[in-house]
């Protein structure tokens, strides 16, 4: 078998997941490739001459194959003609990510998001604990809702701390994602084991701070291993997988909790998390190329004694201290642009009225119409409904709308501005104060209990619809510093929601279901009208940025 076909040929699908995983890694390691092998580690493999030290490798015996794969596998943009010890990808490499079957990346996609949920679960999941923890540590409401706030804030400032370290070829995407999840769960077993209030809240901080990777470089996973052209609809798939965490945490933890007191929702969280665990070490293969790429020339200098055999990543001597820089200092100096400003605040609006629902709903269905607290945590599934129906819209707006505007603009010669990806947000935006509204004045006993969750579950395709924009224009906008925006925006929206729930009660009880309703309602309309400027006005805004990009 030719060097070619053995690239070219792919494994059986559960091999291939197995060796890419976290266990193959370990497995195939230690076995130095007798188990679970790659292609170079194959007794039929052939090392290319250009491989070999110099001593072995004339360019007068470079044999023409060697030199059609050399010129077939490199780009401009990595290779040089005067470098033979480059590692780069073979033509048609199934090992690179972007070459996988469609059926992998899909199953990419359906890990990560498995990932995301079981941490995203873990916030909303404790509301069903509250009461409980109040009872048994006699606690006030605020102390007991600390719990809340305090792993919505934990999986904000853990990005700034973890999400660094996927960017590191030598590390990774996979060992940040088990190895944080493994702590994760040894953390939940003192959680459901702690004695005492101030356990609960630091164990509480710590879950969500070593639970965050996946929630801010999930999408980050998904990009490795699409095309532009499929990856809005994905990461589409991937978000109602990430919020579907928040809406089921009720629901799942809510007949628990009456049932067996605080801990069994913990406990549960447990299970789903131990699960993801053992699937994700096991099945979920790396998707970061310079780290798969990596790998393969340390196989390669191992095999052919060469040290000189390197990566492209590796020829760039990127610092660590340069990505240390991008990961904690870059996200606080880009906050001060005007157009992240305004993003990081108004997603960290709608972000905290989402968790405001988790302090509306008990007011609603418990007090008002009587659900005990099992059943009351049923109304949250009307957000999936609503959320199904806004991701249909979602899909049907790009294919119709946006790529066909794309599509025309290179047949052209043309560019379309970044701030079209801006339209749909605000469209979207009309629902907030629709949601808002609809729920406050509904919510009373003589209507019925079907008109408030009608009017939450409005809610749903808003916040889904108006992240995607934003999201997409913010990291289109700053290409050369996604990292840094995407872990600012998640550090400051969630420093901005993990407020909320701690003056949600008070709030409603103060101002009444219906006036606060109305004030949360006027906010949202002001920052309509600011998001109008934003879309009339941004690529200006841009144009005067020394890190936007200005065509």
């Amino acid at each position: 078998m030719s060097r070619d076909q053995l690239y070219r040929s792919p494994d059986l699908p559960m091999h291939d997941l197995i060796r890419d995983s976290t266990i193959g890694q370990i497995i195939n390691y230690a076995s130095r490739g007798r188990f679970l092998p790659y292609a170079d580690q194959r007794p039929e493999y052939v090392v290319p001459s250009r491989y070999l030290p110099a001593r072995e490798n004339d360019a007068t015996t470079l044999n023409e194959e060697d030199k059609k794969i050399k010129s077939e596998s490199t780009t401009p943009a990595t290779a040089d003609v005067e470098d033979p010890y480059l590692v780069d990808w073979e033509e048609n490499d199934t090992d690179n990510p972007r070459n996988w079957s469609f059926k992998k990346r899909a199953f990419v996609n359906f890990a990560i998001s498995l990932l995301t949920f079981s941490m995203y679960i873990g916030s909303a999941i404790y509301t069903a604990s509250i009461l409980n923890l109040m009872e048994e540590y006699n606690v006030s409401f605020t102390i007991g809702t600390l719990g809340l706030t305090l792993y919505v804030l934990g999986y904000g400032v853990g990005p700034m701390f973890l999400a660094f370290l996927q960017e590191i070829p030598a590390f990774g995407r996979n060992p940040i994602y088990i190895g944080t999840l493994f702590i994760f769960v040894i953390l939940q077993i003192s959680l459901v084991t702690a004695k005492n209030m101030n356990t609960v809240l630091a164990l509480r901080f710590l879950t969500g701070f070593f639970g965050s990777p996946a929630l801010s470089t999930g999408g980050a996973s998904i990009s490795d291993v699409f095309p532009m052209h499929q990856f809005p609809y994905v990461l589409g798939v991937w978000s109602l997988g990430a919020t579907a965490g928040p809406i089921m945490g009720p629901v799942i933890g809510g007949f628990a909790a009456q049932a067996k007191g605080w801990r069994w929702p913990m406990l549960e969280l447990l299970w789903i998390a131990s699960f993801s665990l053992i699937f994700l070490a096991l099945l979920l293969p790396e998707t970061n190329g310079p780290t798969v790429l990596l790998r393969r020339a340390e196989r390669l200098r191992r095999l052919t004694g060469n040290k000189e055999l390197r990566t492209a990543t590796e020829r760039q001597h990127s610092g660590t201290s340069e990505i240390l820089y991008e990961a904690l200092v870059r996200p606080f100096i880009l906050a001060a642009e005007p157009v992240l400003m305004f993003a990081n605040l108004y997603l960290g609006f709608v972000y905290g009225l989402f968790y405001i629902w988790f302090e509306a709903f008990p007011l609603v269905f418990n007090d008002i119409y009587h659900f005990n607290e099992g059943v009351g945590g049923l109304p949250y599934l009307g957000f999936l409904v609503s959320g199904t129906l806004g991701y249909v819209f979602y899909c049907i707006y790009h294919a119709y709308h946006i790529a066909p505007r794309y599509m025309r603009a290179v047949a052209q010669g043309k560019s379309v501005p970044e701030e079209i990806k801006l339209e749909l947000g605000l469209i979207a935006s009309i629902l907030v104060p629709t949601s808002v509204l609809t729920f406050g004045f509904t919510a009373k006993a003589s209507i019925h209990w079907m008109a408030p969750i009608i009017g939450a579950s409005l809610y749903f395709p808003a916040i889904f619809l108006i992240f995607q924009s934003i999201l997409a224009y913010i990291t289109g906008a700053y290409p050369e510093h996604k990292t840094a925006v995407l872990t600012g925006n998640v550090l400051f929206r969630a420093s901005i929601a993990s407020v909320f729930p701690l003056f949600g009660r008070g709030f409603f009880h103060n101002l009444g279901l219906g006036g606060g309703s109305g004030l949360l309602a006027g906010l949202s309309f002001a920052l309509m009208g600011v998001y109008c400027l934003l879309l009339k006005y941004a690529h200006i805004l841009r144009r005067r940025s020394k890190y936007a990009v200005t065509g």
